[in-house]
């Protein structure tokens, strides 16, 4: 039997309709022949879901303790748990409010430690951090090995032992040093205060009464608690192992969320505690650093004079391969931090009962990190500097935070969270990230809620059903041109390899190979140029929230648009001389990027000596618009009442094409 009743009973139950809900799912479940499918058991979940949500809370009940006798014990702690739910008397809803969202707060759980289950599209985080450990840790022995057998040793075997003692010492050093090396720049850089449970108790009651409880029940050493005088909100940990564990907050923390939302925030930080996520990283990252220093030492020695040759040679090799492992291991590194984020989410729904606070609680701080971008003229160092360790990704908050600074509605929200989990430049963007989007986050938030039964702060269905009625094949088929033309240049590289060869073969002038490589090259710079940057005939007047909402943005070919604001900053935490400024018009802001003829001399005297002078005023500005994780503008003219900047985007690279297709041209005098 398929599957497909199962689907669209799942549907009709994500949508509210109980009564399409129940039929669905009951006739699936009374004809689908495999009962130890889990399919069957997803059905069964489902039509007791289904069953309370229609009032009949007696069948639902029936289908429970019939759910509680089976073999598996995460559905039998489902079932125990959604018992204890349907006991009690619903919590009411009322959809045909339309105050902004967070005025009407979802429900939570009565009891705390429901086992949920996890969403498909997190990975098993057992076997993402074994497989990235393992994996790192091949590479560097494998290097190691090679490295060292590569001076033709006549003990082998000691040069094994040797690169497996150096391997596991540096580790063992660094693992055990990080956190004393972490809490020495956490208090030179953030001058973060160590803090009693007390002063925790003071900000939030049911974090403190949490941390108590999470480490009673799971034996754990209380973490040692530190605060950070910084109003841009965010919280991370770090530490070697559970015993040492630190974890830290800042006090924006406190002023941007409520009391149940900043619970939220400390058990996911537990979550990592609980899991050793900060351990395996710290881990995996010494493991990467292992091979990139391995990289150096191989690429020094082969550029070494008077060596043996085979020896350089050799040492050449084992540089390349080091480098591709520093790469790949890198890659490794943000799969498994995507994928801890998402357990965190999970312990932190479970432990708490309130995966509608933990969803409030990221895009509160999202708000939060914007609202503190319109006060602050200099970034924050705090986020840039914890960007990999935050809660969620500083840079990434800006499309999220300034939809809700400017109408905390769903729909509008939802509109963001269209690009997050439909546009195919998401998931590339993700791919270099080290947070899974924060659409996906929320939708996974949003399964927890429904297994519980409490109603849900953000109607992901609703997303969805938005996201599905966009152009699929539009979308794909941007994707797939948009990614041709950001690689325009190596495409032009290897069709004027292809000329190149049959010239080269019929007139027996290899010359002609690199010549025709170059001019292909240069061409294709200036085509992708070109198509990067369209023509300003088709500009529009916009607003940054608009252009955020848009679910078929693209961080390669911009948009031309005008847009009206106030610069209210630098784009460049930490960098005095950063030439990129923060534009805010009245529903958000968006980083606006300088691109001087000069190159990075003409963008730093740019930033020394015209960035403070414009910073305060209002501006009009003509540019190209990319969505990516982080939206920006690639600006052209930026003018007030008194002068006008001009920028230049497309200078370099129509600039370095001409001079390769020059370089194409007389190649052939030069070698003949």
């Amino acid at each position: 039997m398929s599957t497909d009743l199962l689907n669209e009973g799942l549907q009709a139950l994500q949508k509210q309709q109980y009564p399409q809900a129940v039929s669905l799912l009951g006739n699936f479940c009374q004809h689908y022949p495999d009962r130890n499918s889990p399919f069957y058991v997803q059905g069964l979940i489902a039509l007791a879901r289904a069953y309370r949500g229609n009032g009949q809370q007696e069948k639902a009940i029936t289908l429970a303790q019939t759910l509680q006798k089976h073999s598996n014990r995460e559905i039998q702690e489902w079932a125990k748990s959604f018992l204890s739910i349907v006991n009690q008397d619903e919590i009411s809803q009322n959809p045909a409010n339309n105050e902004p969202e967070f005025t009407k707060i979802a429900g939570r759980a009565s009891q705390t430690g429901v086992r949920l289950m996890m969403p498909r599209m997190a990975d098993n985080l057992k076997f993402a951090s074994s497989f990235t450990i393992i994996l790192l840790l091949g590479m560097v022995l494998s290097l190691c090995l090679g490295v060292f057998l590569i001076f033709d040793s006549q003990h082998p075997l000691l040069g094994l032992m040797i690169s497996v003692a150096v391997t596991l010492v540096f580790n063992g050093v660094t693992f055990f040093l990080s956190p004393l090396i972490m809490d020495f720049t956490q208090k030179w850089l953030y001058k973060t205060r160590w803090v009693n449970l007390a002063e925790i108790k003071r900000h939030s009651p049911e974090a403190a009464e949490m941390i108590l409880r999470v480490c009673r029940e799971r034996q754990l050493a209380h973490p040692r608690l530190g605060i950070i005088e910084d109003q841009n909100p965010t919280a991370f940990t770090y530490g070697s192992l559970p015993g040492n564990a630190r974890l830290v907050v800042s006090e924006g923390l406190f002023t941007y969320l409520d009391d149940d939302e900043i619970a939220t925030v400390y058990a996911h930080e537990l979550g990592h505690i609980v899991h050793w996520d900060f351990a395996i990283m710290t881990l995996a990252s010494t493991l990467v650093q292992i091979t990139y220093l391995i990289y150096l030492f191989a690429r020094r020695w082969s550029d070494k004079g008077n060596s043996d040759n085979k020896l350089k040679d050799g040492l050449k090799i084992a540089s390349i391969a080091a480098y591709i492992f520093y790469i790949i291991g890198t890659y490794l590194m943000l799969y498994l931090s995507r994928t801890r984020e998402y357990y965190a989410d999970h312990f932190a729904s479970e432990i708490t009962g309130n995966p509608n606070g933990l969803s409030r609680a990221l895009i509160k701080i999202a708000y939060g990190i914007t609202e503190e971008l319109t006060t602050n003229s200099a970034p924050s160092q705090l986020l840039e500097g914890t960007r990999a360790l935050g809660i969620c990704d500083g840079k990434g908050a800006a499309a999220t935070g300034t939809i809700y600074r400017s109408n905390s509605d769903v729909q509008r929200l939802g509109k963001v969270f269209v690009w997050d989990l439909f546009n195919p430049w998401a998931k590339l963007a993700e791919f270099n990230s080290t947070h899974p989007l924060t659409g996906k986050r929320i939708q996974a938030l949003s399964t927890y809620a429904e297994q519980m039964d409490i109603g849900y702060q953000f109607n992901m269905a609703s997303v969805i059903k938005e996201g599905n009625k966009l152009n699929k094949q539009k979308l794909m088929t941007n994707f797939i041109v948009e990614l041709i033309i950001s690689n325009s240049h190596i495409v032009g590289a290897i069709i004027g390899f292809i000329f190149g060869l049959i010239l080269t073969i019929s007139l027996n002038n290899y010359n002609l190979l690199i010549s025709f490589i170059a001019l292909g090259f240069g061409a294709g710079f200036i085509i992708k140029t070109i198509l990067l940057y369209p023509n300003f005939k088709k500009t529009q007047d916009a607003d940054i929230l608009t252009l955020m909402c848009d679910p078929y943005g693209s961080p390669v070919r911009g948009k031309p648009v005008r847009l009206k604001g106030k610069l209210i900053g630098r784009g460049d935490a930490g960098y005095t001389f950063g030439s990129d400024v923060k534009l805010q018009d009245k529903t958000g802001i968006i980083f606006t990027r300088y691109a001087s003829r000069f190159g990075a001399i003409g963008n730093f005297f740019f930033g020394a000596t015209q960035v403070e002078e414009l910073i305060g005023q209002s501006v009009g500005t003509v540019g190209w618009f990319r969505r990516g994780v982080a939206p920006w503008l690639d600006f052209m003219e930026l003018s007030n009442k008194e002068n006008t900047v001009k920028s230049y985007p497309r200078f370099g690279g129509l600039m370095t094409g001409l001079v390769i297709i020059i370089l194409g041209l007389i190649l052939p005098l030069f070698t003949s």
